[in-house]
């Protein structure tokens, strides 16, 4: 399979060494390096599972790719590599879609944030890139993950599945229920936030965790990768995403939630970087509603894992009994910690 593949863009499959690369879920990934060591590459099959359509994924970053090359040529871009015959992709039958890009050199990923330095240069490439695209016409890109962000879709779900899941679970976490429930006014918010022409639609990376920006040496951000997600959406996604990843010292996995707590330096680390990167694009309305964003993502994150485990995980799947129980009851103590510092967190500014 790989030898075919890398025959589509001139590549001698005995000339060159293939590891398994990176720590990513969705996709899978290798690292290609040619014997001669002239260039190395990265390998990636789309998850078609995931990502129904791969060609809305390629059209939307080749539409990316060519604009920023002619009104931006100085932003480092990684652009996929094109076959012999000019195609984005290739497509092998019962295997699915590939793309292959160059490796950059000296450069590195972080799967976990180590530091608010970190945490300011990802937020601060992530506002960059969308700043860099604010003139891009937002409407010819496709939505590759249809209501990806959609707050008021994802309550909506979370109540069918109260009429429709299990009901021995629903009776179970009837306390968590009840709670998610009384936090309804977020998703108020959210739809007035739609409604506001002070939010613009804008080109939205929407999976912001930091292992998707690539940093050099000396930690420095050099340019946000994998734009599988991207797509139109509000800002408050790509902020919100990377507040509910890295303002607490442990992930959505972790079942002491006394770990669980809200980092202030990360949070204004992130509010600074991202502001930073946007030089001056935002709104006065959306500046003021960056903790609004954290508040989105984490109780949309805890509607879908309390929705999934009441159906029984359909969804996300389970690794044991009562995963994604956890996982919601981790990201309501999260969401709590977020509130109880309100007052402190709307304070902060870029």
């Amino acid at each position: 399979m790989l030898k075919e593949i890398l025959k589509e863009y001139g590549l001698d499959f005995n000339a060159v060494g293939i590891e398994p690369f990176g720590s990513g879920l969705i996709n899978n990934t290798w690292k290609i390096n040619r014997l001669d060591k002239v260039q190395a590459y990265i390998l990636q099959r789309i998850n078609d599972n995931v990502f129904k359509s791969p060609g809305d994924i390629a059209s939307n970053v080749r539409l990316i790719g060519d604009y920023l090359a002619a009104h931006h040529p100085h932003y480092f871009f990684v652009r996929n590599l094109f076959t012999a015959g000019g195609d984005d992709m290739v497509y092998i039958k019962g295997q699915g879609y590939f793309r292959l890009a160059p490796f950059v050199p000296d450069s590195h990923t972080v799967d976990v944030v180590q530091n608010p330095g970190q945490a300011f240069e990802a937020a601060k490439q992530f506002g960059r890139f969308t700043f860099l695209l604010s003139d891009f016409p937002v409407q010819q890109l496709k939505a590759t993950i249809p209501d990806f962000h959609n707050l008021t879709l994802r309550y909506r779900q979370f109540l069918d599945a109260l009429q429709a899941g299990n009901p021995e679970r629903i009776s179970a976490c009837a306390g968590e229920i009840t709670w998610l429930k009384d936090q309804e006014y977020i998703v108020q918010r959210f739809d007035a936030m739609k409604q506001n022409p002070a939010f613009r639609l804008r080109v939205t990376h929407h999976d912001t965790k930091i292992s998707n920006v690539l940093f050099d040496n000396n930690d420095k951000g050099l340019c946000v990768i994998d734009l599988d997600t991207v797509m139109p959406g509000y800002f408050t996604s790509d902020v919100g995403d990377m507040m509910r990843t890295c303002v607490s010292p442990v992930s959505e996995e972790e079942k002491d939630f006394s770990k669980i707590m809200i980092r202030e330096d990360y949070y204004k680390a992130i509010v600074k970087g991202y502001t930073e990167g946007m030089q001056g694009e935002l709104s006065e309305d959306e500046q003021d509603s960056f903790f609004d964003a954290g508040c989105y993502l984490i109780y949309m994150q805890a509607l879908r894992f309390l929705a999934d485990h009441i159906n029984n995980d359909i969804y996300y799947g389970a690794k044991y009994e009562g995963h994604n129980y956890m996982r919601a009851c981790n990201q309501i103590v999260l969401l709590k910690k977020m509130l109880e510092k309100e007052s402190v967190l709307r304070a902060v500014r870029g």
